[in-house]
């Protein structure tokens, strides 16, 4: 009953999508609002067809009903509550269905957003996410069905995949990548729109702004989240392995950031059109490949799973979308062409074209070590491995000049810049740079790459504070005002312009952090018996005893350690190997004490009998300002995109007559 349910709904909300395309293409060609307006109840509809699906398998997983086929896939009675209910998105089905709901959440948003406008521009946008949303629909009826009927009905369930059962960040990382993923389909959509529209100056940019960076900080956090995951799960001390499914995520978050620092010319100079049109197709176009990656089967990763030939669909949507947007840049050529020019090298705008190439080849990087044993296999028939050394060597030299961009792009005003303000803004900065390296090299910094991390991380972090400490001088000048109140309303008059300087002081915090993790670490494996105690990086770790206790999913064994130094306990530690039912090998949780040093004790092997442990010991400064790095970046975004406060009356001059104001359109009038 909840499968044939379940079902229903999608097949519904699919009919639903593919009339609501058809009636704001016709209602816009033929200046009928009522097929406007239908279209964006077909959007609202499928907002609750969709929640009704996925709240019925959220009921079919929660009550083992093991007769829908994707709870006899990840259901378990023995699992616990928490992780068979996050569970929805552990296997391909259910998570494109949870893909399909929020979909339909933000084409809903979108149409009530822009319910009091009637436009081309909403009209195709939303003509545009509910084409996106039929395709999915499309999936969750034909080859990702998890509302299948499984007979006989197996008693129980083998459970979600361990490693997605073995921490609470599971409920995070994939919510919010799938946030920013499906996020990105607003901006496109309004890019779409654009160009059908032929509406091209920047009013999609001013319509889009906030959903960008909305969907930005989503897939920020989920990117972040899911190396925390790696981190306190997959137990070998890293948070970044260059996974290709982990690149499937960085390569759209690389030009989505890219667009959102290139709009900021086409607003203020009208240039870069076509790149800012071209960033955000792109950057739609990788959500899509990255969502590839993971369910073709075509990976091996811990993130994809590998089954059903849903991929052909996919590649499919890729082509019809790649081709489609192509021919729209093409057609719209000689309408893209940029008033402005470049005025001078030292300006603004040029630190963003810089920028953008940085980005592109950045992301161009990525994409080709990840695709590249994909199509020397699918071509010679050889399997070819591109690990972290090629990525670290070929994308070292973009990340530090994107760093040190960090910091000369806000020094730079627009238009061109006279050589004595550029000696004034970049004077501080440069001597922190020094100082940086200086202290850098002092406490044991070698490598080149290092050394210009600790020196662009600096020069970024003072260019970037300069602008705060310039603007609350001036406010203090002219109101009064103390420092923090000046700060304060500096920040409230351009919260975009001082959004964005914190999101830079958060990146720069995070790139301290992967340099400094990366660069001083110590680690140390030891077999120890009770009592007796490993060093490793100016810590001593003391060895307990071993322990086990049963959960009703996995029979866990762990190691009681004591932290020490010079002498004195700093903590204690715990790290576990669990061992579930459905999976021969344990899957290991680590033990982390977090501070300026991190100590990462992952327990590697024991003697039946718990005479001896053997452990690995990581000690690594600064994976703290990592996560910070993260919050701090999501914060400037949200000081961005927060709204001002709007006059709540306009003062009425006696001695002009009334302003007479437009009439509203109805209410529920679809864009």
């Amino acid at each position: 009953m909840i499968g044939a349910l379940g079902y229903a709904a999608v097949a519904l909300a699919l009919a639903q999508s593919v009339y609501g395309v058809v009636a704001a293409v016709v209602g816009l060609r033929a200046q009928r609002p009522a097929l406007l307006r239908s279209a964006g109840a077909a959007a609202y509809a499928n907002f609750g067809l969709l929640s009704l699906a996925t709240g019925a398998m959220v009921y079919a997983l929660v009550t083992h009903d093991f007769s829908v086929s994707y709870v006899a896939e990840v259901g378990s009675r023995s699992t616990p509550l928490f992780f068979t209910v996050i569970s929805l998105w552990a296997a391909l089905d259910g998570s494109i269905l949870f893909w399909g709901w929020v979909l339909a959440a933000y084409t809903a948003a979108l149409v009530y957003l822009s319910r009091e406008r009637s436009d081309e521009l909403a009209g195709y946008a939303t003509a545009t996410m509910l084409a996106v949303g039929a395709f999915f629909y499309l999936l969750l009826v034909g080859p990702a069905n998890p509302f299948g009927r499984v007979w006989p009905v197996p008693a129980d369930g083998p459970g979600p995949n361990p490693l997605l059962q073995n921490h609470p960040l599971m409920a995070v990382h994939p919510p919010f990548l799938y946030l920013g993923y499906v996020g990105m389909t607003v901006p496109f959509a309004f890019g779409v729109a654009a160009l059908l529209s032929r509406q091209l100056d920047d009013g999609w940019i001013r319509a889009t702004r906030r959903w960008t960076i909305a969907a930005w900080i989503f897939l920020s956090v989920a990117i972040v989240a899911g190396m925390w995951w790696s981190y306190e799960v997959l137990g070998w001390g890293g948070y970044w392995a260059w996974d290709p499914v982990e690149n499937a995520s960085f390569m759209p978050w690389l030009t989505a950031t890219a667009f959102l620092h290139s709009v900021m010319v086409q607003q203020r100079r009208g240039m870069l059109k076509v790149w800012n049109l071209s960033l955000i197709v792109a950057t739609f176009l990788l959500t899509i490949l990255g969502t590839f990656l993971t369910r073709s089967g075509i990976l091996s990763s811990v993130h994809a799973f590998t089954q059903g030939t849903i991929g052909y669909y996919f590649l499919g949507f890729i082509a019809i979308v790649l081709v489609f947007s192509l021919w729209l840049l093409a057609a719209r050529g000689d309408e893209l062409r940029g008033r402005g020019r470049l005025e001078g090298a030292a300006s603004r705008e040029t630190a963003f074209l810089i920028n953008n190439l940085l980005f592109s080849a950045f992301t161009f990087t990525v994409l080709l070590g990840t695709l590249f044993p994909l199509a020397a296999e699918a071509v010679r028939g050889v399997k070819v491995s591109v690990g972290a050394p090629f990525f670290n060597r070929m994308t070292l030299p973009l990340a530090v000049a994107l760093l040190f961009l960090m910091g000369v792009g806000p020094a730079l005003p627009w238009g061109s810049a006279a050589v004595g303000t550029l000696k004034r803004r970049l004077l501080a900065p440069a001597l922190a740079a020094v100082l940086a390296v200086a202290a850098s090299a002092a406490v044991g910094a070698r490598a080149p790459f290092t050394l210009l991390a600790f020196a662009f991380a600096a020069f970024a972090l003072v260019a970037n504070a300069r602008e705060y400490v310039v603007g609350v001088r001036a406010r203090m000048r002219a109101h009064g005002e103390p420092p923090p109140l000046a700060l304060v309303r500096l920040v409230a008059a351009n919260r975009r312009r001082f959004g964005g300087y914190l999101a830079h002081v958060g990146v720069i915090v995070l790139a301290t952090g992967v340099a400094a993790s990366s660069s001083f670490k110590a680690e140390r494996e030891a077999t120890l018996a009770p009592g007796e105690t490993v060093a490793v990086g100016g810590y001593e770790l003391r060895f307990g005893e071993l322990w086990a206790k049963e959960d009703a999913h996995r029979f866990v064994v762990g190691a009681s350690l004591q932290l020490l130094e010079d002498g004195r306990v700093r903590g204690t530690l715990d790290p576990r190997l669990n061992y579930f039912r459905v999976q021969a090998e344990p899957v290991p949780t680590p033990a982390v004490k977090t501070g300026l040093r991190d100590v990462f004790v992952n327990l590697m092997a024991f003697a039946q009998d718990g005479s001896t442990a053997t452990l690995s010991v990581l000690v690594q400064p600064l994976v703290a300002w990592i996560w910070l790095g993260c919050a701090i970046v999501a914060l400037g975004a949200l000081v961005a995109i927060w709204p001002g406060r709007r006059v709540a009356a306009r003062v009425q001059s006696p001695h002009r007559a009334p302003r007479v104001r437009p009439r509203r359109a109805p209410a529920g009038v679809m864009p």
